[in-house]
């Protein structure tokens, strides 16, 4: 075990993830040139915030294809839940766009105008199949990971990336987002992610064969025939951890539309939440490296390292971007945001800097939680996740903190609430792994 093995591995997941998050600015760019940008930024920000909701379960099936599948037998059974659970999820997203509980949710419990909930609501209808893809590109994505294939994880997020701005720059100026520029977001998804699903799906059946590796003589491998209630009790906790972080988004949307000019600070969220991903999106990848490399000998001593140095590359590029005066380059010059709009953005983008060294706490606890099998032992780390953003989405306005700066100062705090709980709960299994 050395740590250029680890390099090899992460090095293609890290750098798809920044190109990936600099690419979502092109998205943020053209939603800012198109009619009503303002309105089209904040419907997108509660849209996406309820899908990410809604979809939350889907995003926990790579876990499934990375640590589960040890035979054709549990493949096959593993993809038969996939499928269910993203149709599952499918129908929820129905029911926002054809029962009042789509009008509840969004114009009454946000408080938000008619003409921006309906805008909200045409956003949601096109985007009820995206459950179903991301479910399969996910899951096919965990099974690449597995076999160790991660150059074609991200060949398949490259092209992901490059179609959909394609698409950006192709739609932008046609009549039809002219007529409803909600549709640009939401066409140049699609766009990109069936190319990523034709690109993994294709991936895991080639190199079927490397993914049952070490189901025989891994201790950890767990059994060669899962049954239904052995994938629900692995992934039940990983569920409910996914569905709380991303109820996170919604429920600081729902504060911050409450407070002081609704409509800039929502905008200002959409902007902050893709450009602060960018220097710490990819220390996610740290929690695949404990179940890829089980059964190498002292693996975690390497691993603890590596993470430290990665948390520390982040940072540097935090203090890069948001510290510097490339931030307001960033801003107003490549996103094209008006001078108010990149003023809301500032103090939230700073504040982004404390998450490298939390985030990469968080991914090696989940790790080696998620090597050792102990899900049910990171499942408390969620409601405290959220409930430490609620105690400060409640207090910190008391201080003066509005806008997206009280968004992401709360968000803050759950990761760092969320990452303690996690560590508490799975510590118990560092010495065994």
């Amino acid at each position: 075990m050395n740590y250029r093995r680890l390099t090899r591995f992460i090095l293609p997941l890290a750098v798809t993830a920044i190109v990936v998050e600099l690419g979502q600015q092109f998205l943020s760019a053209g939603m800012a040139r198109v009619p009503q940008a303002t309105q089209t930024l904040a419907a997108y920000g509660l849209a996406w915030g309820l899908v990410l909701l809604l979809t939350s379960p889907v995003g926990q099936t790579k876990e499934l294809g990375l640590v589960l599948v040890n035979s054709p037998q549990s493949l096959a059974k593993i993809r038969a839940f996939v499928l269910l659970l993203a149709l599952t999820m499918v129908a929820g997203m129905a029911s926002l766009t054809f029962t009042p509980l789509g009008y509840l949710l969004i114009e009454r419990l946000h408080g938000i105008d008619a003409e921006l909930g309906a805008v909200v609501r045409v956003a949601l209808l096109w985007l009820i199949p995206y459950p179903l893809l991301r479910g399969m590109a996910l899951f096919h994505a965990g099974l690449l990971l597995r076999a160790r294939h991660t150059e074609l994880v991200s060949y398949a997020t490259l092209s992901n990336l490059g179609v959909s701005i394609v698409a950006v720059l192709a739609l932008l100026h046609t009549s039809l987002i002219r007529a409803q520029p909600i549709l640009l977001p939401v066409l140049a998804i699609y766009a990109g992610l069936s190319l990523e699903v034709i690109i993994v799906v294709w991936g895991a059946y080639r190199h079927r064969r490397q993914l049952y590796r070490d189901g025989e003589r891994t201790p950890d491998a767990g059994p060669a025939t899962l049954s239904f209630g052995y994938i629900t009790a692995f992934f039940w906790p990983l569920a409910l951890i996914m569905l709380i972080q991303e109820l996170s988004r919604p429920l600081i949307n729902l504060f911050v539309a409450r407070g002081p000019d609704p409509t800039t600070a929502l905008a200002a969220l959409v902007v902050v939440y893709t450009l602060g991903r960018i220097p710490y999106g990819w220390l996610n990848e740290i929690r695949s490296l404990a179940s890829a490399f089980r059964e190498e000998v002292d693996s975690l001593h390497y691993i603890r390292r590596f993470a430290v140095a990665c948390a520390f590359i982040s940072f540097g590029m935090m203090l890069l971007l948001f510290w510097s005066p490339l931030r307001n380059v960033i801003l107003e010059r490549l996103i094209g945001l008006e001078p108010a709009l990149a003023s809301a953005a500032r103090a939230p983008l700073m504040i982004f800097s404390l998450f490298s060294f939390i985030v990469t706490g968080r991914a090696y606890y989940h790790g080696l939680g998620l090597r050792t099998r102990r899900t049910r032992a990171m499942a408390p780390s969620a409601p405290a996740r959220i409930l430490a953003i609620l105690a400060a989405l409640l207090v910190l306005p008391l201080a003066g903190v509005y806008g997206a700066t009280l968004g992401i100062a709360a968000l803050t705090l759950g990761f760092l609430v969320e990452t303690l709980v996690v560590r508490q709960g799975v510590k118990g299994g560092i010495e065994r792994g």
